[in-house]
């Protein structure tokens, strides 16, 4: 039987690739297809679409996406032969940008959603039923769709709060670990927020009043703000679960530093947030807010230290208070998981030293390396410390019988190879805000340094991350084949199309490992009025909705193909 070994990579990444005739049994799609343990529950069955083509859409159960095959990592096509002996080494969810959210909170700035579409969605008062509705999907898929194997772990690659107020986590906690929660802040008998201002600029389901929104076509929901503020229940996952940090999870709406003691105080006052009298100072916080600020020479020097408009009150409430990175970390302790493990990769050893990043088991053989790529000075942009690369290489070194120095050496040692999955926040792209954090001279490492670190150990199967809201798999791809992995960027749960995504680790007994990825939607029924249902309906039909998010048939339900750095 032929296998592929090191020595016929090297040869094959020489030369011209082989032809497919050499290789009898080349895999294909269909094959790919036949393999799939249950599509039920996932998009391999069906998907949403529009009914429709023009104006407010519904949607409706669509066919599933496609199974793609990719096998761009290998020099020459891949082949079945030795398939029979696949072997499934893991099983995991990926989710990512939850953006809880506290949507009457008066240190937002809703005002600016015509120049970040983000500052304001018409679906994020019925978040937390979303939300519920994705756990509701994960404990019921509870396998993995391809292969058949019950889910080892999730994990959610950050921003589980939109704008890291305590009430927010303490929301994001409970869907994740289960009980009963009630969405709502300030005053308890009505809400507070912008939809209920009478600005025609925002969605105003309760009001006659002809919003641009209700132009576009949304409806008039005469029970909204009853249905937004409804206690509910999140029956928690089944299953153990890992946290990572994400920028939203870390600064005033995931962009302002949190050292602006002006801003942090309005979280829990009473006056709402919308603009400063300033003008100068307005624009100065616009271009902070809407640009990826990440180098000093650069950032506005607008600070909280202007005066605010006094034209929106709310209700005071101390729950809002935004919380420090050593409180996030503790609060994973102090509502432990009933499946665990205990703070979901947080330790009080990374409370004590404020260090968010750590190793974990995913299964036997494969181990998830969870970084915290967000930068402490603030912004929108990520990076890691010069502590947390040194960390990440050595606990690389360790998990490897062989990697390739700086200067592309090989390196040999006799420990046995582990499989990794590295997750983030940020992609590698968006790894580029190397500013100093407030009172720390560490050098920073952008995401191009960090992807460069990663090809020198041919056990990294995957870089998994978040931030942009976008589905996109990506092969990074090295002229030694053994040394590419593939990055893989799954949408939001928070702007459509609301996605998390499964990963599948096999071995496939022909020299070759594969990744196989399903796309997953939550449990809500594609028609209807329950609130998880409308959360994604609505989010379809946002005036700021961005179809480049969805991705294509080749970011969505694949087998990815590497080279086992087992041959």
């Amino acid at each position: 039987m032929a296998r592929y070994s090191r020595r016929t990579f090297f040869l094959a990444a020489g030369t011209v690739a082989a032809s497919s005739s050499l290789l009898p049994s080349t895999l294909t799609p269909a094959m790919a297809q036949d393999r799939i343990a249950s599509a039920a529950g996932t998009t391999l069955e069906s998907s949403a679409v529009p009914i429709g083509t023009t104006g407010y859409r519904r949607l409706a159960a669509g066919p599933g996406y496609p199974l793609k095959v990719r096998p761009e990592a290998l020099p020459t096509p891949p082949t079945t032969e030795g398939t029979d002996r696949r072997k499934t080494l893991a099983s995991f969810v990926q989710l990512t940008d939850m953006h809880v959210v506290d949507a009457q909170s008066p240190m937002r700035f809703e005002y600016l959603h015509d120049l970040t579409g983000s500052a304001f969605r018409p679906q994020e008062a019925f978040g937390t039923q979303g939300s519920v509705s994705l756990i509701q999907r994960i404990n019921s898929l509870g396998k993995g769709p391809q292969t058949g194997r019950p889910l080892d772990c999730v994990v959610t690659t950050g921003d589980s709060t939109d704008n890291h107020e305590s009430v927010e986590l303490d929301w994001f906690l409970t869907i994740m670990n289960g009980g009963s929660l009630t969405p709502n802040t300030g005053a308890p008998d009505r809400w507070e927020g912008v939809q209920n201002s009478s600005n025609p600029q925002y969605w105003l389901p309760e009001s006659d009043v002809e919003d641009r929104y209700k132009k576009a076509g949304f409806p008039v929901v005469s029970d909204f703000f009853a249905r937004a503020m409804a206690q509910h229940s999140s029956p928690g996952l089944k299953f153990p679960w890992f946290s990572v940090f994400g920028n939203h999870d870390d600064s005033i709406c995931g962009t302002l530093p949190s050292d602006w003691a002006a801003f942090r105080d309005m979280y829990t006052g009473s006056l709402k947030f919308t603009g400063f009298r300033d003008a100068t100072a307005n624009r100065q916080l616009e271009r902070q807010i809407t640009t990826d600020t990440t180098q000093a020479s650069s950032a506005p020097r607008v600070t909280a230290n202007k005066t605010p408009k006094q034209d929106f009150h709310v209700t005071a409430d101390a729950r809002r208070k935004p919380f420090t990175p050593s409180e996030f970390m503790q609060a994973h302790l102090d509502h432990p998981s009933p499946v665990g493990p205990l703070g979901n990769g947080f330790t009080p050893d990374h409370v004590g030293q404020g260090i968010g990043y750590y190793s974990f088991d995913i299964a036997d053989g494969v181990v998830g390396i969870a970084l915290d790529s967000t930068n402490r000075a603030g912004f929108t942009g990520g990076s890691i410390g010069d502590a947390q690369y040194r960390w990440l290489e050595q606990t690389l070194r360790a998990g490897s019988s062989h990697w390739y120095d700086g200067l592309g050496v090989r390196k040999t040692q006799s420990a046995e190879d582990t499989y990794f999955i590295v997750f983030s926040h940020h992609t590698p792209d968006t790894m580029n805000n190397l500013l100093l954090a407030p009172g720390n001279s560490e050098i920073r490492h952008a995401g191009w340094d960090v992807a460069n670190l990663l090809t020198r150990f041919p056990n990294v199967l995957a870089w998994v991350n978040g931030h942009t809201h976008t589905n996109k798999i990506t092969l990074k791809q090295h002229r030694t084949p053994e040394r590419s992995y593939w990055e893989i960027n799954t949408a939001s749960h928070v702007d459509y199309p609301q996605h998390a995504r499964t990963i599948e680790v096999t071995d496939n007994g022909n020299g070759t490992v594969s990744l196989l990825t399903t796309i997953l939607e939550s449990e809500a029924p594609y028609d209807g009025d329950s609130a998880a249902t409308l959360y994604r309906e609505y989010s379809f039909n946002d005036l700021h909705a961005d179809s480049k998010l969805m991705g294509t048939d080749q970011d969505h339900n694949t087998e990815l193909l590497l080279v086992s750095p087992r041959s």
